[in-house]
């Protein structure tokens, strides 16, 4: 005890600081109270949070911009972009297969679609029209308005939901790119592509080619809407009958021919399974059933697998 009051006195006596022996330890001192998480605490208690650093480029936000090359076609580039075939309809509307050499397409460089902007667009009215929300825009694009006509803007869509209608619904609530069977349980009695019969016109370099679906049904069946979309055409068309088409949400046509009535008029928005008219024979038919068609670009596509069609 008397040697340690003895060293007190000295190092009294001669100035001696004990901060000298009690320095402060280097870096942090982890933290090991609960709900902390990940974070150090620091000289002075202060909480330090570790800052992630990106380890990879940041996704880009721009639209991407594809010049078409000769034998280009929309699946083809889809493939080389690694995008969706719808994806790249649905960013340039209108689009007609051949697709001319040269012309250049928009896509978006993540699962959604790119616009221009019109004269008088608005935040809310570009929102309105995808049934989106205005700050999902704002977000990914970073603006405000008044938005400068002609500009571009990407809007995000989450593939596992797909495009909405104006009313914010999904329109196509089973899975994006998926139809559904305008006529739940019913046959399909002819199929796509080249046919021995005799009525189908000569197509793609057959000398008969069916280019939709048939499905039977009783005549004033209701058929339903593959899939959501905008209805641009309605009433007589030739060997088509009465017919209804559909674009849907990714700007692809759907075509329902020889229908006996059409329950849905030009610029009305349909939601998949919504009823849009009634199974007839009119037209180029030789009894009531469905003919389905379904476009992209123009070009006939197989509209299968039809989900709820009999086998």
């Amino acid at each position: 005890m008397s040697h340690a009051v003895v060293l007190l006195f000295a190092a009294v006596l001669y100035g001696v600081s004990f901060s000298t022996y009690l320095k402060p330890a280097n870096g942090p001192i982890d933290v090991r109270a609960a709900n902390v998480g990940d974070a150090s605490m620091g000289r002075d208690t202060a909480i330090i949070k570790p800052i992630p650093i990106p380890t990879a480029p940041l996704p880009s936000r721009a639209p991407i911009f594809y010049t078409v090359k000769a034998g280009d076609t929309p699946a083809g580039i889809a493939k080389t972009l690694g995008v969706t075939l719808r994806e790249i309809t649905w960013s340039n509307p209108g689009l007609r297969v051949p697709i001319k050499v040269g012309r250049v397409l928009l896509v978006a460089p993540v699962p959604g679609f790119v616009v221009a902007v019109k004269k008088g667009d608005s935040l809310a009215s570009v929102a309105a029209a995808y049934g989106l929300d205005a700050g999902t825009i704002v977000d990914f694009n970073r603006i405000r308005d008044p938005l400068t006509p002609g500009s571009m803007l990407v809007i995000p869509v989450d593939p596992a939901v797909g495009p909405n209608l104006s009313s914010g619904v999904p329109a196509d609530p089973i899975r994006p790119g998926q139809l559904v069977c305008p006529i739940a349980g019913a046959p399909i009695i002819q199929k796509f592509g080249p046919t021995s019969f005799q009525l189908e016109p000569a197509y793609g370099g057959y000398l008969h080619f069916h280019t939709g679906v048939d499905i039977l049904a009783t005549y004033g069946t209701p058929i339903a809407a593959a899939a959501g979309g905008i209805v641009t055409a309605a009433g007589p068309a030739l060997d088509f009958g009465i017919r209804v088409e559909v674009t849907d949400s990714y700007g692809l046509v759907e075509i329902y021919a020889h229908m006996s009535s059409a329950a849905v008029a030009i610029g009305q928005r349909v939601q998949q399974g919504d009823k849009v008219g009634l199974v007839g024979s009119t037209g180029l038919s030789i009894g009531s059933h469905l003919h389905l068609q379904f476009e992209v670009g123009g070009v006939p596509t197989d509209p299968m697998p039809l989900i709820g069609c009999a086998a």
